[in-house]
């Protein structure tokens, strides 16, 4: 399987080159994150893409990993610190509209957030939102692997100054994790010629049939 190759190539990259990732490349990977797995399909997070050295200094301001600086481009995960009923009624109005259904056909389903979302508080609500952004981290992985891109995921960043670089709070946002795209230096990097390790399937999997 080529996915599974893929997968044995990637790694976290340590340092990047200068070449710069086609946005055609770029544009795929964002296509797969919104294409990911996503509870109650609400899509509970929104994605930063930034590529401009200045911006991108002061987003690794605190930070150990100088990737966030050198990279071709940053995508910062950021969730939800509340799901709205009117965001909500919205999205379920989306759905309606895109599958051609009648106005209100989802009024079961969309009652049903209600209760479920009104019955816990606004912190529970952000943790939820925080676990559906990994998910899409997830999956911009398999993506970035698929194209030969490499990508390093960081939760090593300064949260307060990412969020108030980009506005987040003004949005309702929180910055979750991130993930730098490029191309690896296999000179400078020293974990680029390294193997890859991982457990024996038989230590990691345990099938019950």
């Amino acid at each position: 399987m080529n996915l599974i190759e893929n997968l044995k190539w990637r790694y976290a990259a340590k340092a990047y080159s200068n070449i710069k990732v086609a946005e055609e490349k770029v544009d795929q990977i964002l296509e797969a994150i919104n294409l990911s797995a996503s509870s109650c399909g609400l899509q509970s997070y929104r994605v930063f893409v930034v590529s401009n050295p200045e911006i991108q200094k002061k987003l690794g301001t605190d930070s150990y990993n100088r990737q966030i600086e050198s990279c071709s481009h940053l995508l910062v995960f950021a969730a939800f610190n509340d799901m709205t009923t009117t965001y909500i009624d919205d999205y379920m109005a989306m759905t309606e509209k895109q599958r051609g259904l009648d106005a209100g056909a989802l009024s079961g389903f969309r009652n049903g957030l209600h209760s479920y979302f009104g019955s816990i508080d606004t912190e529970q609500k952000a943790i939820w939102a925080s676990k559906q952004a990994y998910i899409a981290l997830g999956t911009a992985l398999i993506a970035a692997a698929e194209l030969k891109v490499d990508a390093t995921p960081i939760e090593g960043f300064n949260a307060s100054i990412i969020d108030e670089v980009l506005g987040l709070k003004e949005k309702g946002l929180h910055s979750t994790v991130i993930l730098t795209l490029g191309y690896r230096d296999s000179e400078k990097d020293y974990m680029a010629a390294t193997k890859k390790v991982r457990l024996p399937l038989d230590e990691m999997i345990t099938k019950v049939y």
